[in-house]
């Protein structure tokens, strides 16, 4: 057994056998090219959150009707998730990505015939739906292509969509919304993801291998390992952190501290911008430090940070805006990383397929709704108290994780 306080380069190693694959160098551009794919397929989920303010008024909701949107999403990609190894162990994980990506593009098309709150609901449903069977195909792709000693480097590139997502979201919906209605920010969107789509047909190269079909030996030889459980609550709190404080600040921002829409989303991008830097440093800090140790100090600061985002005052709220996601995102290299290693490669899909649905369905969908409530009451700031404090937990689960040797042996 293998404790996680050692350097992620080092595991999958027993009896001098490691396993193989190519130098990140030799990958990069099939890397940068999911990283792009990845990004319209992230900025598609995150983009309702600039826009929420004024989807409020357009169509006349509350607070947590309009955090149910993001239950909603985060549903449609807990099933395509569960599903997704259906998907890639038929048509390969190649295909899943290009079906994946044009599906997106013409969900986002169809919003804008959407005029009601259930319309939007649904759209938002069958969105979830379409961006969830990307990432186990994705991961797959990368960590079956790239030698282990490097997955922490690999993945942060991978990891630079969402965090450039966040950037870009609110940017986005400010520029396009001085000439466009909301509906037709999401059009641009899913115009530009057909693009991307089309373009990795004709030029994308990488994940012609098939996933693994969900079986009930797979899945019992995940679900039966302690380590599974924990990194499913680990990701559900790195979520929470990261996607789930993103989607309702702009929202507290304009409700509880009376800053205008768009300085509201000016300083959510802007806050977001050094996570690009920060992310590389904690792929950087789990190849070299390792796992555990990266992971308690991210889980420290970020629950304290985003304690801090609920009892700050608005003179304060812009330290802690720009504070809190630069540790969140270090989560996500080191938390893909480590679920890459506790699966052997011929199911590591159908892990990440398991994790993330249960991961994102808690951070991404019942942490948006649950502060959205507590805003309708009046407790706008209890919601972030109550999440920061949860996060901190995280520190502690760090301690009963543990890896075995992976090198084509089940878990």
């Amino acid at each position: 057994m293998t404790r996680m306080n050692e350097p992620l380069s080092r595991k999958g190693e027993e009896g001098g056998q490691i396993e193989k694959g190519a130098m990140l160098r030799t990958q990069f551009v099939l890397i940068l090219f999911l990283t792009v794919i990845f990004f319209l397929n992230f900025i598609a989920r995150i983009i309702l959150s600039p826009l929420i303010p004024t989807i409020e008024k357009d169509v006349g909701i509350s607070h947590g009707a309009a955090g149910s949107f993001f239950l909603l999403i985060t549903t449609g990609y807990f099933i395509s998730l569960v599903g997704s190894g259906f998907v890639s162990s038929r048509i390969s994980h190649r295909l899943t990505i290009i079906v994946s990506t044009i599906a997106v593009g013409l969900v986002l098309l169809s919003t804008c015939l959407t005029t009601t709150a259930w319309g939007i609901g649904m759209t938002m449903f069958a969105l979830g739906l379409a961006t969830g069977i990307y990432l186990p195909s994705g991961i797959a792709t990368i960590t079956n292509l790239i030698n282990p000693r490097q997955w922490g480097k690999a993945l942060a590139i991978h990891e630079l969509a969402p965090n450039l997502g966040f950037v870009m979201a609110p940017i986005t919906a400010e520029a396009l919304m001085i000439w466009f209605p909301w509906r037709g920010v999401m059009a641009v969107i899913g115009l530009a993801s057909i693009l991307i789509g089309v373009f990795f047909i004709v030029s994308g190269r990488g994940g012609e291998m098939k996933g693994e079909k969900p079986n009930f030996g797979s899945i019992r030889s995940i679900l039966t390992k302690p380590s599974f459980w924990v990194m499913t609550a680990l990701f559900s709190l790195g979520i929470s952190s990261s996607v789930g404080v993103y989607s309702m600040l702009p929202l507290y921002l304009v409700t509880d501290h009376e800053i205008l829409r768009v300085h509201a989303n000016t300083l959510v991008a802007l806050s977001r911008i050094s996570t690009l830097i920060t992310v590389f440093l904690g792929g950087w800090a789990a190849d070299r430090f390792g796992a555990t140790r990266t992971l308690t100090v991210v889980f420290i600061l970020t629950g304290i940070t985003t304690i801090l985002l609920g009892l700050a005052n608005t003179s304060w709220i812009n330290l802690i805006i720009i504070l809190q996601p630069l540790v969140a995102v270090c989560f996500f290299p080191i938390g893909f990383a480590i679920l890459s290693a506790i699966a052997p490669p011929q199911i590591r899909n159908l892990a990440v397929s398991l994790t993330i649905p249960v991961g994102f369905m808690v951070g991404a969908g019942l942490a948006p709704t649950c502060i959205g409530i507590l805003g309708d009451t009046g407790h706008f700031s209890l919601g972030f108290v109550i999440l920061g404090a949860s996060i901190l937990l995280g520190s502690i689960l760090l301690k009963f994780v543990t890896l075995r040797d992976y090198e084509g042996k089940p878990l």
